[in-house]
């Protein structure tokens, strides 16, 4: 069983790219789900069909889902929200504005990452294709298991005992609502359901993300940064797709700058990702949408490839934590200690290979250490940062 996760900055055309991907593997024989975590849902309308909050049949062996994340918030954290209300209310707010209140804003996309896990532990599926939210939204979606994992095993449960211990007291001290038990256990039930969901999406052997890009300076900057932050939590990707790239038969002198831009960035994108896969996608001439459509546009972009396959098996670029420290551990096979030479320029890490240099960008957690040394470790080059 496969998962591929699919994301990018907004308007790349990732929905487009995950939709083709699927269509692609159902054609290829894989019983294939294709579903959206984005709030702003478009994977109906590239598929051309309505879809529910419950898989959907496509075709024979394609089915398609649209997450009602809501839904799922409200089923699984209404006793949590009705507690926030009644704090809210005690403060003097209105009903309406308790209301509006009482709903962390993004906390019911993470439910998507629960019916992720649902979807594996099935067996129903050969393969998982998920439309990510924009690059941004994802981060912070992919790395909520960890801040919860943290939050549950060193804070929950302490919590709960002094607010079990404490309530009596409180409720002769004040009128303010005090959380009770059945708070608490929503909130482990919430936890429950996401609990196990890092380990299945960190796993290299299931689990893979793919980069959407466009040929452009920023799209390119904004994959790199969302490259190094899906490293830093443990996800693999295996694959970049450059999409909407003009097509060589468009020889118009009006399209020649605008291709060589494109030619330009492209060679960027091959060097700044390498040794991943870079697979191309070009401009299409209509709109792509529909079964048809897509059905040609996973043919164009995988080829003789195996659209669910492990497309990369090497980890280019990881972090790790090693006591205080962390250390970017970066692929380097074939290359002498002689030849590398490392620079630091405010947020990107330089690196010099023989003629050729690579600059990465780095993570908060890393652009506010100091570089305190470097080593070769087989054919990995180890930068710690204290």
């Amino acid at each position: 069983m496969r998962i591929l996760l699919f994301t990018g900055k907004g308007g790349v055309g990732k929905t487009t790219v995950a939709a083709a991907t699927a269509v692609r593997a159902a054609e290829q024989g894989l019983r294939t789900i294709v579903l959206s975590t984005d709030p702003a849902h478009s994977l109906a309308d590239a598929l051309d069909v309505e879809l529910g909050d419950r898989p959907t049949a496509i075709s024979a062996r394609l089915d398609g889902q649209q997450l009602n994340a809501r839904l799922r918030f409200e089923e699984a954290w209404d006793d949590v929200r009705r507690y926030v209300v009644d704090v809210l209310d005690w403060a003097g707010a209105g009903a309406v504005e308790a209301e509006e209140l009482a709903v962390i804003p993004g906390l019911d996309e993470i439910f998507a990452l629960a019916d992720i896990k649902a979807l594996a532990a099935s067996s129903s599926y050969d393969l998982i294709v998920v439309d990510c939210a924009p690059t941004a939204e994802t981060i912070r979606l992919l790395s909520l298991p960890d801040v919860l994992g943290w939050y549950m095993d060193r804070v929950f449960e302490a919590q709960r005992r002094v607010t079990r211990l404490a309530r009596p007291v409180l409720s002769r001290l004040t009128s303010m609502p005090v959380a009770g038990d059945t708070v608490f256990a929503a909130v482990r039930r919430f936890y429950d359901r996401l609990d196990g969901v890092r380990d299945l999406l960190s796993d290299g052997a299931v689990t893979s993300a793919r980069l959407v890009v466009n040929p452009e300076r920023m799209v390119v900057a904004e994959a790199r940064r969302t490259y190094t932050y899906l490293s830093l939590f443990g996800y693999h990707v295996d694959a970049v797709v450059a999409n909407r790239m003009l097509p060589d038969e468009i020889a118009d002198p009006w399209f020649a700058r605008w291709k060589a831009t494109q030619a330009a960035h492209l060679s960027a994108i091959v060097d700044a990702f390498a040794p991943l896969p870079v697979l191309g996608a070009e401009l299409a001439a209509h709109e792509l949408v529909g079964m048809e459509h897509l059905s040609a546009l996973g043919a164009s972009i995988y080829g003789e490839l195996p659209p669910a396959g492990h497309l990369s098996s090497v980890e280019p670029l990881r972090v790790d934590a090693v006591g205080d420290s962390l250390v970017l551990s970066l692929h380097l096979p074939f290359v002498a200690r002689d030849d590398v030479a490392l620079g630091r320029n405010d947020g990107e890490l330089l690196l010099t290979v023989g003629p050729h240099r690579r600059s990465f960008v780095l993570p908060d957690s890393l652009e506010r250490r100091e570089v305190g040394g470097a080593r070769f470790d087989g054919d990995r080059l180890e930068v710690e940062f204290l």
